[in-house]
């Protein structure tokens, strides 16, 4: 398990002349197993997101005892970067392959002045938003939907077809919080229709904009900025044992 600061980064995935999460992990691998190593993660995140509960996989042949992979690699990371638990898997393990669901959490500053500790992590609204109106309309995101009108470029020979489990919003004196947990998301789907949910709250749309947007209507819906987002979790099958037991290869 992986956790992570995005800021600095071109996203998860690989990008040529450009810093990465995965490239950043494969180097920390490298350097400790003498190995070049290829992983795979759970989910790609976007450019400036982050990671709390992000998982990989990789295969290795290296001699070191499963006990050294986290301090080893969390000596060769950047400190934005860190390993938190590392596990032995099946060879059949797929981390994006086999997971159930995935959660992430978008965070939004709600208070007249910005935070310069948050600045990072929390996305700044000075307007009071309406909760109760934005959880109600998050609602409708709830369920087997096609986001294609939510995820700009998406492939056309792909499907766009996912299953929401849960889409809620709550307030923390000053700290919104809005969290979703889907089979898969698609390139800023959250942040697409996080936008649309801040709108809403702001009174610029009704509640049934969430529908408009599905069926295609995206105009002048908002694309929120990276840096709020961050997946917390994955959810594996209970017959994989992710997140338990000693350190070691995950």
């Amino acid at each position: 398990m992986v956790e992570y600061q995005g800021t600095e980064y071109a996203g998860f995935q690989l990008q040529v002349g450009q810093p990465t999460i995965q490239g950043e992990l494969e180097k920390a691998l490298a350097k400790f197993t003498g190995q070049p190593i290829r992983i795979r993660a759970a989910s790609r995140t976007d450019s400036g997101t982050h990671a709390k509960g992000q998982v990989v996989d990789f295969l290795t042949s290296t001699q070191h005892p499963l006990e050294k992979f986290v301090l080893a690699l969390n000596y060769h990371l950047p400190e934005d970067i860190n390993v938190v638990e590392a596990h032995r898997v099946d060879d059949e393990f797929n981390s994006r392959r086999c997971a159930l669901s995935r959660t992430y959490r978008y965070s939004i500053l709600n208070r007249p002045a910005p935070s310069p500790l948050r600045r990072h992590s929390h996305y700044w609204i000075r307007e009071n938003l309406d909760i109760e109106t934005m959880a109600e309309a998050a609602q409708l995101l709830v369920g087997v939907h096609d986001f294609r009108a939510l995820a700009a470029g998406h492939p056309q020979d792909r499907s766009a077809v996912r299953e929401v489990m849960q889409w809620e919003i709550q307030k923390f004196e000053d700290n919104i919080v809005i969290e979703c947990e889907a089979t898969g998301f698609l390139k800023q789907q959250i942040r697409k229709a996080s936008g649309i949910l801040t709108d809403i709250g702001r009174g610029r749309f009704p509640v049934n904009k969430v529908t408009q947007a599905l069926a295609g209507d995206v105009s002048g819906t908002p694309l929120l900025p990276p840096h709020g987002l961050c997946l917390i979790s994955v959810k594996y099958p209970s017959s994989i044992k992710i997140g338990l037991g000693n350190a070691g290869s995950e």
